[in-house]
């Protein structure tokens, strides 16, 4: 069997995403995600929500709140629709993230460096500019924008920016539209949640494109987390293993242009690109002191989720790379064909899996357990949601069970992991999983602004032990080095094989 890079033990966690899908899984209107599970899982990097319960979604006919001042300006139309989107974040901030209470001087002070990040970003400066006796005043702007009553004086220093930019020399591609992208982007960051994100339409569309199976890319599981997007695992016979690329892999230029300082997600973007075109990417690796070129020729991939096979001594091995929509089903007629074979035990590999959708992981967990509760969801006030275990019989309840974790297994994958190991149905072999153990409430913006991603609640295992920033420690660890791997060796599989095969 061969093996591939998501086992390895080190496999970044944070947000994991697929480099030809452009991240992954999102979109669609507000009451489609809603009605389509999306208020279930946010695939990926932005896994779990609740299936029901007291979540706002704006009115988009509602008017937002108007200055209480009567001599400053009414409402500017272009300007308020403009920054609708910032206000409805907000509003959804304000109802819905966990950590309550959402302070507006945060949000404030986070829009003014989502600006003037970007801005810098572009070269543009706005030291030096003096505005002129005719200039409109940030209260005037601000009544213009619509800004909502409460944070109206919290964003005054905001609108004193924005009325320098009438005054700046600013590149063709700044437009006011991706100025309050931005500005709504830092909005969001200036909770501090990694998992509470703005994502722009662009970067929504890539997601959504995940759910078909196929994608245009070079192909590789990525993070976008941290300085440079970095290769987590190229997937199997694609460009970008046969191109070499590593575990670690930091792409600091891509087609010459270096990527110091510029968002992960905006470098994924550059990586993209159609089948049958070519992107050089410049790879820093871990250990090699001068960076390297790789050029990669795209093209279109099919992602292997699950992979399922008779290992010898009569092993059934079965493999998912992720919790998406349906995997439940294909588990089930994966299963089907293993357990048709008689094996002597089964081994569920969940290494480099970074989660997915909740009903999934609820879905496959009860064909494995029969009776329970697979997790709960813990909110801001202490209420506890639980899910229980489906009531329809498991095709395998009693098969002995291994499952495989490492620093990769994150989110839905760690709730799959945490109900077998607190109901002692199986034994967990591997690394201290990644530990996300927080939901998200993805909800799309009015006027096809994107959408907002939102942290409401926490996971719990059965016996209510958190996992986020914890993760699942293993019944048996088991170090994989990168030495192993080169060398064809997997000591977590044998050790796995080894507890099943023990005395015969």
């Amino acid at each position: 069997m061969e093996q591939n890079k998501n086992r390895l033990p080190w496999i970044i966690g944070g947000i994991i995403v697929v480099l030809c899908l452009g991240i992954t899984a999102l979109g669609f209107g507000a009451h489609y995600l809603y009605q389509n599970y999306f208020q279930d899982g946010f695939s990926v990097a932005l896994d779990g929500g609740s299936d029901e319960g007291d979540f706002y979604f704006p009115d988009e006919n509602a008017p937002t709140a108007t200055p209480w001042n009567p001599s400053l300006p009414a409402p500017d139309p272009a300007l308020s629709d403009l920054f609708d989107t910032v206000w409805t974040t907000r509003e959804l901030l304000q109802e819905n993230y966990l950590i309550q209470p959402v302070e507006d001087t945060q949000l404030a002070e986070g829009a003014i460096t989502g600006l003037t990040t970007y801005l810098e970003e572009m070269d543009v400066s706005l030291e030096g500019i003096t505005l002129p006796a005719d200039a409109p005043t940030a209260e005037e702007t601000a009544a213009r924008a619509n800004t909502p009553e409460p944070i109206f004086d919290t964003m005054l220093p905001f609108w004193e920016l924005w009325n320098k930019l009438a005054y700046a020399t600013l590149p063709d591609e700044v437009t006011d539209v991706t100025l309050m992208r931005k500005a709504n982007e830092g909005m969001v960051s200036g909770l501090g949640d990694p998992y509470t994100n703005y994502f722009d339409p662009d970067l929504s569309e890539q997601y959504t494109s995940s759910l078909a199976g196929e994608y245009e890319g070079i192909g590789a599981w990525v993070d976008v987390d941290g300085e440079f997007l970095t290769i987590v695992s190229p997937i199997r016979d694609t460009p970008a293993e046969e191109a070499g690329l590593q575990p670690g892999d930091a792409i600091i230029a891509v087609d010459g242009k270096d990527m110091t300082g510029v968002d992960p997600n905006v470098v994924l973007t550059q990586v993209l690109g159609p089948a049958g075109s070519k992107v050089l990417l410049t790879i820093q690796r871990e250990n090699e002191e001068e960076p390297f070129d790789v050029e990669i020729v795209r093209k279109k991939i099919s992602i292997p989720y699950i992979e399922s096979e008779m290992l010898e001594g009569d092993i059934a091995y079965l493999h998912l790379q992720r919790f998406y929509d349906g995997a439940d089903q294909d588990i089930r007629a994966e299963l089907e064909g293993l357990l048709d074979q008689n094996p002597k035990g089964l081994i569920f590999d969940m290494r480099g899996d970074p989660g997915g959708y909740l009903h999934t992981a609820v879905n496959i967990t009860s064909e494995f357990i029969d009776d329970g509760v697979v997790l709960y969801e813990e909110f801001s006030d202490g209420s506890r949601k639980d899910y229980p275990v489906l009531t329809s019989k498991g095709m395998a309840l009693d098969i002995p069970l291994v499952v495989l974790v490492n620093e990769g297994t994150a989110s839905a994958a760690e709730i799959f992991a945490g109900a077998i190991q607190d109901y002692g149905r199986g034994t967990i072999v591997g690394q201290t999983t990644f530990g996300k153990g927080v939901v998200q409430l993805p909800i799309t913006l009015p006027d096809g602004e994107g959408l907002v991603s939102i942290t409401i609640a926490r996971w719990l295992t059965p016996n209510g032990i958190t996992i986020h920033e914890i993760g699942i420690e293993p019944d048996v660890v088991v170090e994989y080095t990168q030495e192993q791997y080169d060398a064809g060796i997997d000591p977590q599989l044998d050790q796995a094989i080894e507890i099943l095969t023990a005395g015969e």
